[in-house]
This record gives structure tokens, C-alpha cells and sequence, in this order.
């Protein structure tokens, strides 16, 4: 069973038997399959069932010459259209299956941001069809089984508009140290320095998520899963037409990025408002588009 789909509202699917009936029950109606030929002999489907408004599972597999669909593995989604960075992305196929991880190098962040790309159908067929991978942007989304909501850091908004500015700044310096600035680096190394010695002093003294406003850093093995605190700055409620479970869909900023999170309703603790925080682990996925050449 998949770990995340209970994140769309199949938490009480826990067994294999009671997966593959779901499994079989979506794939009755095969609207909307798409498919590419890959070359004579084989080819790759797509087949989307959505559950809720941009939620679903998705299953890939092959038709085969009596025009079954055979079905190979699936995984829930959350799909979004709001854009979270426009840096090129690096596109890399996973070797066991036809799936394909995305690679951003967000200066925001710190790190290199890898995640689950959604859209696979459509980066194989541009690979079969030789086009060009150029990204334009992309949108990214998560799926947790675990959160709490956090109070916010009070702060008025002459503090939020020097954060931003100085986010700016480093993101500036971040770019120029990759490109062989050794001032830069020079100056970086020395705010990192004094951050670390500013947070310590107050770690002695003040709760720790008063400190860290947001974070977003890799957790666990799985390269694709990451450990976050954003602020909500969206609250969507959907409901799972099938088993009638309430999820969350959140629009977090996080580290100066926006994007979607997605959880049950059961499985967070707190209440969730704007302004407030979320805190959990997520397993990210994100959807590329592709830029036109003209």
C-alpha cells in the first residue's frame, strides 16, 4: 500500500486486497487514459481518477493487444497551478520504473529541492518525441500523513519587510558564490557564523519554534521527503467523493516559496487558521511546464 494515500482520504485502505478493489473498481472506466507508443511493440498509459477537486490516484501501465489496460503501480497526487520557482529544473528517470524526479537548485532554500514529478506521461513523450526539456517553471505540492499547527511569530510589518529584503540580499550573495564570488562567500561564511551564535544565546532561553520561523530540510533516506514549518496562507477543505473523509489542502510559504500541502483532517493536530503555522513531513511532488519553442 502506499504510505501517502491516506493523505486523500483512503486511511481506512490499509491492506493490498483492499487496495487492488479500489484499484480495479477506478480502472472500470478507462475516459480520460492517456497514451504514448514507445515503439512497436510496447507502449506507456496514463489513467487520472480524481477523488476531490485536483486530488486523486494515478495508475500507469500498458494496453495490451486485446485493448485491456494492464495496470503496474499508481500513487496519489495533489495537483496545483500555483507556481513555486521558475529556476531551470534538471529532469532524471528512476531506474526501476517510468517515472521521473525533478531537480531544482533553489537559492531560496539553501539546497537542492528533488521531488516527484506528476507530469511523467508528458516528459517521456517529449524524450520520445525529441523535444526539448527546458523547463519554464514549475509547481509543487505535498502530501503528509502527519502535521501540527503552530502559533505565529508576532512580528510587525516593518520586521516582515526588512525579512524580505534581506532574503533578497542573500539569495543575491547565494548566486554569486556559486558563480566564484569569494567575497561572497566570505560574507555568507560570516553570517552563517553570526546566525548560528544569535540562535544558540536564544535557544537557552526561548522555546525553539520561536526562533525558526520556517524551515524546510530532507528527512529521513528518501530524497523526496522532506521535514517543513510554512506559514498558512490558504486553507481549502475538500472532501473524498468515495469514503467521504475531509482533507486539507494548504497553501504554505515556506523559505519565500509557495506551495501546496496537502493532508486529512483527521491526522492534524490543531486548528488551523491563516497566519498560522504548519509543521510535518511531506513527500513532494511537483509538476513541470515546459517552455515553447518558437
Amino acid at each position: 500500500m502506499h504510505k501517502f494515500l491516506r493523505t486523500i482520504g483512503f486511511s481506512l485502505y490499509e491492506k493490498d486486497r483492499d487496495i487492488e478493489k479500489l484499484l480495479d473498481q477506478l480502472c472500470e472506466d478507462l475516459s480520460g487514459l492517456k497514451r504514448i507508443q514507445i515503439d512497436e511493440d510496447s507502449n506507456l498509459c496514463e489513467l487520472r481518477k480524481e477523488v476531490a477537486p485536483g486530488m486523486g490516484i494515478v495508475m500507469y501501465g500498458e494496453v495490451d493487444q486485446e485493448g485491456n489496460f494492464q495496470r503496474s503501480y499508481y500513487y496519489p497526487y495533489l495537483k496545483t497551478s500555483d507556481m513555486t520557482s521558475n529556476v531551470p529544473c534538471s529532469v532524471q528517470r528512476h531506474t526501476e520504473r517510468e517515472t521521473y524526479a525533478g531537480l531544482l537548485d533553489e537559492y531560496k532554500v539553501g539546497i537542492s529541492l528533488i521531488f516527484y514529478i506528476d507530469n511523467s506521461l508528458e516528459c517521456r513523450e517529449r524524450l520520445v518525441e525529441n523535444k526539448t526539456m527546458d523547463t519554464k517553471d514549475v509547481c509543487l505540492s505535498g502530501l503528509s500523513v502527519s502535521g501540527k499547527v503552530l502559533l505565529p511569530i508576532q512580528k510587525t510589518e516593518t520586521q516582515r519587510a526588512k525579512a524580505r529584503v534581506e532574503a533578497k540580499d542573500r539569495n543575491t550573495l547565494l548566486e554569486a558564490a556559486k558563480n566564484g564570488d569569494e567575497d561572497a562567500m566570505e560574507t555568507l561564511t560570516i553570517e552563517d557564523i553570526d546566525l548560528y551564535s544569535q540562535a544558540s544565546r536564544r535557544a537557552m532561553k526561548e522555546d525553539l519554534y520561536s526562533i525558526i520561523d520556517s524551515c524546510f530540510m530532507p528527512c529521513g533516506i528518501e530524497c523526496d521527503q522532506y521535514s517543513i514549518i510554512g506559514e498558512i496562507i490558504k486553507i481549502d477543505e475538500k472532501k473524498n467523493k468515495i469514503t467521504e473523509e475531509e482533507v486539507y489542502d494548504f497553501t504554505l510559504e515556506c523559505s519565500d516559496l509557495i506551495f501546496h500541502v496537502g493532508i486529512a483532517k483527521k491526522d492534524l493536530v490543531g486548528t488551523p487558521e491563516v497566519g498560522r503555522r504548519f509543521k510535518g513531513q511531506i513527500w513532494m511532488q511537483g509538476d513541470l511546464n515546459f517552455k515553447v519553442k518558437l
